[in-house]
């Protein structure tokens, strides 16, 4: 369910990189002098937010001015509306205001440059926007009977100050590329609770918190600037001799056989994904230096540094199902538009995340055509595996055979969904796919027709919801005190069979 890349993220700008660069130094510093042992959350929120203002300011000058405008309007929105209906109009505000400012910029200034594209924060400020009233909304006007184990781990119980606001959505350490993180998971960080580590009493309901030692981030930082050393490597020697305009070329099109054509769509696609490889590790490093992105420790008590990190290189290019792929790619974004509109929308949730995805990154008609045709592969992959991958889980070399064919299915459905993506304009896009005959829509579209598609466990649960809730009114006038311990049941049940379903539904 997740989008394919922020498009601003491409090296495009001097002054963005130099900034990274610079607030990956401040994150250092931050840490060091400014850590929660030292000094008060409201100096840490002070400084994190006026340095983030700063580098916005230096980057894309006055146009960061919008960054206010936005956070201000909707923090109001939030004061005023109340939180029974606050989410909705701040979604609609913060994604409005987005839309505003990527047409102006693409129709106005500049279309097709990517540099300094000042809506590319404010596609990281409308995210926390709407994933904070979300939050709030779940945590000051539902019932903690109604929301999934997710939603009750991350609603957030009181008003956020105009200051804590502020410091959500300006920080330095994400300001400029992100990635989304939740608002508990950053006032966490700041306060200086992110090793404190809660144990169930005897009684399994009484908790104690004990903090253990700090673990030290520099390893993982380390590790991550040398993947962006690498991916700055390969994109600056490698990714501008194989570009991905060359597929739609004439004379390739017309000289080229069908393997090469296959081959070529995959290698260029393939070196299309360093400069996101480099700026989504990038950002993840700088929140690490700051000692942000603690997760815990594994089985083996190691730290895990991976809170908020975007992407797991390994598991995307070795992906065996377009589900794979997605879940591994620009991560944060995909829990973003899971927690905000696929767990809140009871019809065609696949289809209505993939059309948020697609006006959330911007206004060019590549996108739309990107997200649309993966609306169609997502529900073909989804058929096909429900259908056939049984047959194929033993014995091991069957599985190995039915693994390696995936593979590259998948590798050829994603480079040629994306293709329209990078070339952002109508013609080239179409012309692409005229060149491959719409080939793999039509083969998406046969698989839907003919395969039997299974009825998700989401409908099956709102078709037995509906039954019990029948039930429930007719046990209801037949015993008053039968009434109370029926109900109670039933509610329970529902939010089980909730949860499993959004479980369910998502890894499908």
């Amino acid at each position: 369910l997740c989008p394919l890349s922020n498009s601003f993220l491409p090296l495009g700008s001097q002054s963005l990189r130099l900034c990274q660069l610079f607030a990956l130094l401040a994150a250092i510093w931050f840490r060091t002098y400014l850590h929660s042992s030292k000094t008060s959350s409201f100096i840490r929120h002070v400084v994190a937010t006026l340095l983030g203002l700063y580098l916005a300011l230096f980057c894309f000058g006055w146009y960061a001015l919008h960054f206010l405008v936005q956070s201000g309007i909707s923090y109001c929105i939030m004061i005023i509306i109340g939180v029974e209906n606050m989410h909705n109009y701040c979604f609609v505000f913060a994604l409005g205001y987005l839309t505003v400012c990527q047409v102006t910029r693409v129709y106005i200034f500049d279309y097709g440059q990517y540099s300094a594209d000042f809506s590319g924060p404010m596609m990281i400020i409308t995210q926390k926007i709407t994933s904070l009233a979300c939050e709030i909304h779940d945590g000051m006007f539902r019932k903690d009977e109604e929301l999934t184990s997710s939603q009750r781990d991350l609603a957030v119980r009181r008003m956020p100050s105009l200051l804590e606001y502020l410091s959500y959505n300006c920080n330095f350490m994400g300001i400029l590329a992100g990635p989304l993180c939740s608002y508990k998971d950053y006032i966490t960080f700041i306060e200086g609770r992110s090793y404190h580590m809660t144990q169930s009493g005897e009684n399994g309901k009484e908790e104690t918190q004990y903090e253990r030692t700090e673990p030290s981030p520099n390893t993982a930082v380390i590790q991550k600037l040398l993947i962006c050393g690498l991916s700055l490597l390969f994109h600056l020697t490698v990714c501008t001799t194989l570009p991905v305009e060359h597929n739609i070329d004439e004379h390739f099109q017309a000289t080229a056989s069908w393997p090469t054509k296959v081959i070529y769509l995959y290698i260029s696609l393939l070196a299309a994904r360093p400069k996101y490889y480099f700026a989504w590790t990038l950002a993840d490093a700088i929140n690490n230096a700051a000692g942000f992105g603690f997760r815990g420790y594994d089985k083996n008590g190691a730290a895990r540094w991976d809170l908020i990190s975007n992407l797991r290189i390994q598991q995307i290019e070795m992906s065996t199902s377009f589900k794979m792929f997605l879940d591994n790619w620009n991560i944060q974004t995909a829990l973003w538009l899971k927690r905000v509109c696929y767990e809140r929308t009871s019809f065609s949730p696949t289809i209505q995340t993939f059309i948020l995805s697609a006006i959330w990154h911007g206004v060019y008609p590549g996108y739309y055509l990107t997200f649309l045709t993966g609306v169609l592969m997502t529900l073909a992959a989804r058929a096909m595996r429900n259908n056939f991958r049984h047959y194929f889980v033993e014995p091991s070399q069957l599985k190995l055979f039915y693994d390696v064919i995936t593979w590259i299915v998948t590798q050829v459905a994603i480079s040629y969904t994306v293709v329209p993506f990078v070339l952002l304009s109508i013609k080239p896009s179409f012309m692409f796919y005229s060149s491959w005959y719409y080939c793999l829509h039509i083969l998406g579209i046969l698989v839907l027709l003919l395969l039997p598609v299974k009825k998700t466990q989401r409908r099956k649960n709102t078709h037995e919801n509906i039954q019990l809730s029948q039930s429930k009114k007719f046990d209801e006038g037949e015993n008053s005190l039968g009434q109370n311990s029926f109900s109670t049941t039933n509610n329970v049940c529902n939010q089980n069979q909730e949860i499993a379903s959004r479980h369910s539904s998502l890894k499908q």
